[in-house]
């Protein structure tokens, strides 16, 4: 089996997208779904709503895209009530697998609760391990199912508090909606790592992981839930609260370079300008004398658009995409494989040959991606080839709820930029700095401040504990140190 799509191959996965409707007339299962194909960028592998129409939950969970598992009638028929919330996922955790699928519902002692995650909770395995040491059972390998065991086994009280104190002891990234018969609560870690939007259609109340899924719905876009806050909504109703200590928040800056659409508005700001304000920045810091700037299509087209405008060099789009070919096929051999990656992507020859271009790309990640576009360009007579990436260098793992390769295995963790260009044979090659990164969002740059996002990837420096990857390491170390023993 081949993925047609030889550049998607090599990017950073999106992590995924949460939607949920509160207080409508009858029609919520119809509008998450609506919700979910504006974020199915965020999660290709598979999808699922639930429903509560006042007295009984309702779920279909499929393989899959949104499209054909959700506009079906008999499916949207099925999922009765007025509250709907729904997710789109591409596993950070856990198997890929229909119990994986998400939203996750459970009877407990308050009734039923569905939860849809969009995150990675970085201690969920110490907590699983102390869970099951307590009794409970699992049933499914979802870092998200530790929540609802965590909310269970509560001494609190109420389902809020419990929900409240569950959260209080894990680490990492979330953004939740939660279904319970006493209504809907959406909600963001501390430090607002993952994105979470609030809006209204009439009365109803909307929840997004990005704002592009209120405007397909045809909602009015009200405001970001903010770090650490909950919203409570019953019905059309909502109240607010922030039950965590106030921490400086360090939202995903990958988000405004790759994950969230273009047309998407994120942290007051426009996504697509600040990928053209990316792309500026990049000409200023790499300038180089050529005949074309060329994105790789899509995630590359904005920054590009950026670059040509602010360089004088004239943008066209030298790389032309089939949108009318699947993700996968049989291959019944080598020699169609190697010819399979054109279904997707071919190189527009007439504007290539004896050119000097300048190709615009949004991250290199393992760099078989690069590899492959800049012999493309070569093949099409290309006269240089100069690659231009609208992020500093990805040099370690996201253990945020981003699909990330091992850091021994990303390009950038093991080659120095020279080292990178000779790999993927290009004339030459410039990461626009992080501090640039910063200026293109309108600040003066990481070092003058505190850094505002997380940018772990491109730093290392990680906002929060990661309990999980440190009790690896240290078995790792006991392991190294035993084999040195023996």
């Amino acid at each position: 089996m081949l993925t047609t799509n030889p550049f998607d191959d090599d990017k950073l996965r999106e992590e995924c997208g949460i939607f949920g409707v509160s207080g409508t007339d009858g029609e919520a299962a119809a509008l998450v779904a609506l919700g979910l194909h504006a974020l199915q960028h965020r999660g290709q592998e598979a999808a699922g709503i639930t429903t509560f129409d006042g007295a009984e939950f309702h779920t279909h969970r499929a393989m899959g895209h949104v499209a054909g598992n959700f506009d079906r009638d008999d499916v949207i028929r099925a999922l009765q009530g007025n509250t709907a919330c729904g997710h789109v996922r591409y596993s950070t955790t856990g198997e890929t697998a229909l119990r994986n699928v998400q939203p996750l519902y459970a009877d407990l002692q308050s009734g039923g609760f569905a939860i849809a995650h969009n995150g990675n909770i970085s201690n969920a395995a110490r907590l699983r391990r102390e869970l099951v040491r307590r009794g409970s059972i699992f049933q499914s390998t979802s870092d998200t199912e530790t929540i609802i065991h965590l909310v269970a086994t509560s001494s609190y009280r109420t389902l809020l508090d419990k929900f409240i104190d569950a959260l209080k002891q894990v680490e990492g990234a979330y953004s939740l909606i939660v279904m319970t018969p006493e209504g809907m609560i959406a909600c963001r870690d501390p430090l607002g790592i993952r994105p979470l939007v609030m809006g209204r259609l009439g009365d109803a109340v909307i929840f997004a992981s990005e704002t592009v899924a209120l405007d397909v719905v045809g909602a009015t876009f009200e405001r970001a839930i903010e770090p650490g806050e909950l919203v409570i909504a019953q019905g059309s109703q909502i109240r607010s609260i922030t039950p965590f200590a106030q921490m400086a928040p360090r939202p995903c800056i990958f988000e405004y370079v790759y994950f969230s659409r273009p047309d998407s508005i994120s942290g007051d700001k426009s996504v697509y300008t600040v990928r053209k304000a990316i792309g500026a920045q990049l000409s200023v810091e790499s300038p180089v004398a050529a005949d074309l700037v060329i994105p790789v299509p899509d995630s590359g087209t904005p920054a590009a658009i950026g670059y040509a405008q602010a360089s004088g060099i004239p943008f066209e789009l030298g790389i032309i995409r089939s949108h009318y070919v699947g993700r996968t096929f049989i291959q019944p051999g080598d020699k169609v494989r190697h010819l399979g990656v054109k279904l997707k992507h071919n190189a527009n020859r007439a504007l290539i040959t004896g050119k000097r271009v300048v190709l615009v790309d949004d991250s290199i990640v393992r760099g078989t991606t690069s590899l492959k576009i800049v012999q493309m360009m070569r093949d099409a007579g290309a006269a240089e080839v100069h690659m231009r990436i609208a992020s500093p260098p990805t040099r370690h793992s996201c253990f945020y709820g981003v699909d990330t390769p091992e850091r021994a295995k990303l390009l950038a963790a093991k080659l120095d930029v020279e080292g990178m260009t000779d790999f993927i044979h290009a004339d030459s090659l410039a990461f626009i700095s992080i501090d640039g990164l910063y200026k293109a969002l309108g600040q003066d740059g990481r070092a003058a401040t505190r850094p505002t996002h997380c940018d772990a990837c491109f730093t290392g420096d990680y906002p929060t504990g990661l309990t999980d990857q440190d009790d690896i390491s240290s078995v790792d170390q006991f392991t190294l140190l035993a084999e040195r023993v023996s």
